[in-house]
């Protein structure tokens, strides 16, 4: 895509840099910024230029930086420590986008989050294992979780001038048992529904309903739910949608059926 109203670009060294001037965009990977017209974009600032380090793990989790790309974080799920079992489902995550290799190698983690999309995989991801973010502000550091981040399909709480750092998954989502299904009413299509479940070491359960709603639910159990229970948890989360590619009943009655499946395994 040709972006005729860009007529700028520099790259972020320093966090001053980060400092938008009107019509300036942040820019990660980039691939979806490049994928179609920005007309209120004049110029792009790019913030691969800030070296972070991809991935940070140490006792209490995972730091995933913004800039880290989705092919780093399936390779390093591929080769994660043995207590993380929860990390056998990035690879899943990662192929619920139905992406190339090419837009593996170049899509960023933290731009996946911060487009917003109600089917971006890494945002079901994040919020399935209690994902953090950290957000960088001229006014004040903040974190938030990336299911309280994402308010609707393709809209954050995030201010002008904010600027997603990272997002951290911490150990003991990571420690849990975990699985990700998903499902689509074409073979290569956009998810229909994503949803994630767990069982965390002190016998807590966890759901997460994605791309089915306009924004992450997730729901916590003191133990893993009879299937009534979960059923009914699910049939209830807010804001199932109609669109051309699944009517909000479907979106429902599948969740409810991923769930299931799930929690089944988990068993």
């Amino acid at each position: 895509m040709d972006i005729t109203t860009v007529r700028s670009f520099r790259t972020a060294r320093t966090r001053d840099d980060l400092r938008l001037a009107e019509g300036e965009t942040i820019m990660a990977g980039g691939t979806w910024l490049m994928s179609e017209p920005q007309p209120a974009t004049t110029g792009f600032v790019d913030l691969t230029g800030m070296g972070w380090a991809d991935l940070d793990a140490d006792a209490e989790g995972l730091r995933i930086a913004a800039t880290c790309t989705i092919a780093r974080l399936v390779a390093f799920a591929q080769k994660a420590p043995a207590p993380w079992t929860a990390a056998s489902i990035i690879p899943d995550a990662a192929n619920a986008l139905l992406a190339s290799f090419k837009i593996w190698n170049t899509a960023t983690v933290g731009g996946n989050v911060c487009r917003a999309f109600a089917a971006g995989a890494m945002v079901s991801l994040c919020a399935g294992l209690d994902g953090v973010a950290e957000i960088w502000s001229d006014d004040g550091d903040r974190e938030l979780p990336v299911a309280e981040l994402v308010t609707g399909n393709g809209t954050t709480s995030l201010a002008r001038g904010e600027v997603l750092r990272a997002i951290r998954l911490p150990a003991h989502a990571l420690r849990s048992r975990a699985a990700l299904r998903k499902i689509a009413l074409a073979e290569h299509g956009r998810s229909g529904a994503v949803v994630t479940g767990r069982v965390d070491p002190d016998g807590a359960s966890v759901f997460g309903v994605t791309a089915a709603t306009w924004r992450p639910t997730v729901l916590r159990f003191t133990a893993l739910p009879d299937a009534a229970t979960l059923a009914a948890a699910v049939e209830d989360c807010p804001g199932y949608y109609t669109d051309p590619l699944g009517s909000a009943d479907w979106r429902r009655g599948v969740a409810a059926a991923l769930a299931e499946d799930i929690r089944r395994e988990l068993a």
